[in-house]
C-alpha cells in the first residue's frame, strides 16, 4: 500500500513555498479564516480575514519572533512577540511557527508509528479530486491530544486539503480546510515576509 502521509512529506520537502487560504472550525469557537503563506525555511505570513479581519502575523526563523499588525500588514503599531505568547496562540494551543503543512505531516507521522492507517477512497473537497487516509493511534499512544487525523490528499499535488483531528474519545478537535492552494509561487507574487 502506496504511503500518502510519506508521499505528501517528500512533496513538501521538494517545495520552496506555498500559499493557501485556511478556514478552520472547532467546536464552541468562532471559525478562523486566513490568508497563509510559508517560505522555507520557516518563514510564515498570516493575514486574517475572520476574527480579526486585517490583522497581519508574521514569523521569521531568524529572529524566532513574531510581528504582529492589529490593524494591516506594516502599520502602526507593530508588536514583537515570542511565538509561543499566549496573545498569538489558536484555541487549540497551535503556534505559528509551528502552523505549517511539514509539522502536520510530522505530527500525523508519529500518529502512525503506534497506530493504523488506512486509505478509505477518494472524494471531492472543494475543486480537488482528494484520497482520504485515515491515521488512528493505538492505544496509550496519543500525540498533542489528537488519537486519531483524518486526511484528505489533493490527488495532483500530493499534499493535504483538508484535515479533520480527533481526540481518544473521537470528538472532533479542529477541521482545517485548505482552499487555492499555491506551491512554488514566484517571489514577485508571493505576500512580503518583513
Amino acid at each position: 500500500m502506496r504511503d500518502l502521509v510519506a508521499d505528501a512529506q517528500a512533496r513538501f520537502d521538494a517545495l520552496a513555498n506555498y500559499q493557501v487560504r485556511l478556514i478552520s472550525t472547532s467546536a464552541g469557537a468562532e471559525p478562523v479564516e486566513v490568508l497563509y503563506a510559508y517560505r522555507k525555511p520557516g518563514f510564515v505570513r498570516m493575514d486574517f480575514i475572520r476574527p480579526h479581519a486585517g490583522a497581519t502575523l508574521v514569523y521569521s526563523p531568524a529572529s524566532r519572533k513574531v510581528m504582529l499588525w492589529p490593524f494591516g500588514f506594516d502599520t502602526f503599531p507593530r508588536l514583537v512577540l515570542s511565538p509561543d505568547s499566549r496573545m498569538i496562540r489558536s484555541p487549540q494551543g497551535h503556534r505559528v511557527d509551528q502552523s505549517d503543512i511539514g509539522t502536520l505531516l510530522v505530527n500525523v507521522q508519529a500518529l502512525q508509528q503506534h497506530g493504523d492507517t488506512q486509505v478509505a477512497g477518494t472524494d471531492i473537497v472543494g475543486t480537488c479530486q482528494a484520497s482520504h487516509v485515515i491515521v488512528t493511534c493505538g492505544p496509550g499512544h496519543v500525540m498533542t491530544h489528537v488519537s486519531r487525523y483524518e486526511l484528505w490528499f489533493d490527488t495532483s499535488e500530493g499534499l493535504p486539503v483538508k484535515v479533520v483531528s480527533e481526540s481518544a474519545s473521537r470528538e472532533p478537535i479542529e477541521t482545517v480546510l485548505m482552499e487555492d492552494l499555491r506551491i512554488d509561487v514566484p517571489a514577485s507574487q508571493l505576500r512580503p515576509f518583513a
